[in-house]
């Protein structure tokens, strides 16, 4: 089977990262190409020219912000007022979340298949502000998406209350792989009295697959630009719907949250702005931008889905000749996460013994697994090397 054609040679030559080992571990961090590197350097050296801190350096600082900022807002399919920077999905998604309007007894829906960062801060949430806590199961939904769509709505209904004020969950899951509906659970939640709050982790989405639609409908929908975007770690981004703009009050204050920064009496951004913080690394905007125009290079975000489609359909074609493999999605993914089980072996003592033949992926917790991610630059040899090294184990 081939897995379409190859990116151009100068694409892959771009990422060191690739020169020495086999890489599926795109859904954790994905490679920063070395013009993406330039980027972020050659911004640096242009502050520390201008002067950190001098009114040469803010016409750049502004236009260096403002232009990935718009570039983001285009990918998400949104305006770009609704879109705030953050530096990972974790604290896009918490600073909106804990400044809602909440009333003690209210309920949070949780799929059971979020990542425990965001979890964990729905958890202490509900302590401080006496709040419960449901379960919408997802995680054994490993068939068609016709039928996950059709399941996912059929269960929200179910678990949906009169008290439910905020559903969680994930457009891409990263631990089945599988995708979510998430502009149909949207209009769904509409219908409901209270009309709850969706947030979405985005974890997984952005520069994976298209999330115009998705990103539009939620409420809150975070993002990361590491992982499949192949940008610098320390920044991501969310994108909030008017009514949490308008409804959620700023959790973690500074100057950059206040429309007048030179002054403590300011009212806030009145759009997503104000729930950015205070001093952050304004080169690294350069290198998410970037590494942005590198993807779009390779295609729109349905193109590369399909090349990213191409790549982890091989993959899981092929673990399906090992009898002792067994891949938890019972088709070929819908995007790049390939999570299996192989059986009588240690998932951690895989990843260990796979890492010193210089083959890398991942193991996780639940459902206690491995997970390798298939991304754009994956070629078939080192797929086929991943096949056969775990025949070998």
């Amino acid at each position: 089977m081939n897995t379409g054609p190859e990116l151009p040679a100068d694409f892959r030559a771009q990422l060191p990262a690739l020169a020495n080992k086999t890489y599926f571990n795109y859904g954790g961090q994905g490679p920063l190409p070395s013009s993406s590197l330039e980027a972020i350097t050659a911004a640096w050296r242009t502050i520390q020219e201008l002067g950190p801190f001098s009114g040469a350096v803010w016409p750049f600082v502004e236009q260096t912000t403002s232009q990935l900022r718009q570039h983001l807002a285009d990918w998400f399919g949104v305006p770009s007022h609704r879109l705030a920077f953050s530096e990972n999905v974790t604290s896009g998604c918490v600073l909106p979340l804990w400044g809602l309007p909440w009333q003690a007894g209210d309920e949070l829906l949780i799929s059971d298949c979020e990542h425990p960062g965001v979890v964990a801060a729905c958890r202490e949430l509900a302590h401080r502000q006496a709040l419960t806590i449901s379960t919408l199961p997802v995680a054994d939904l490993r068939g068609t998406a016709a039928d996950t769509n059709k399941q996912v709505l059929q269960r929200l209904d179910r678990q949906l209350s009169p008290a439910t004020r905020l559903v969680v969950l994930s457009h891409l899951l990263w631990n089945t792989g599988q995708v979510m509906p998430i502009a149909a659970v949207a209009s769904q939640l509409s219908s409901h009295p209270k009309h709850p709050w969706l947030l979405v982790d985005g974890a997984q989405s952005l520069g994976a697959i298209p999330i115009e639609t998705a990103a539009a409908a939620a409420d809150i929908y975070g993002c990361t630009g590491h992982k499949w975007c192949c940008g610098p770690e320390g920044l991501g981004a969310v994108a909030l719907s008017e009514r949490v703009v308008r409804e959620a009050r700023p959790t973690l204050i500074g100057w950059r949250s206040l429309s007048h920064a030179a002054s403590g009496q300011s009212e806030f951004h009145t759009d997503s702005r104000r729930f950015e913080v205070a001093t952050s690394c304004i080169p690294l905007c350069a290198g998410l931008e970037q590494s942005l125009h590198l993807l779009e290079a390779q295609g729109t975000a349905e193109e590369r889905l399909a090349l990213i489609q191409q790549r982890s359909g091989y993959l899981w074609q092929g673990l399906q000749a090992n009898p002792r493999v067994r891949t938890l999605l019972e088709l070929p993914p819908p995007a790049g996460l390939v999570s299996f089980e192989l059986s009588g072996e240690n998932p951690e003592c895989v990843v260990k013994r796979l890492g010193e033949q210089g083959i890398w992926l991942r193991s996780l917790d639940d459902p206690h697994c491995l997970r390798a991610c298939t991304h754009i630059t994956s070629t078939e040899a080192e797929i086929e090397q991943l096949l056969g090294a775990l025949q070998t184990l």
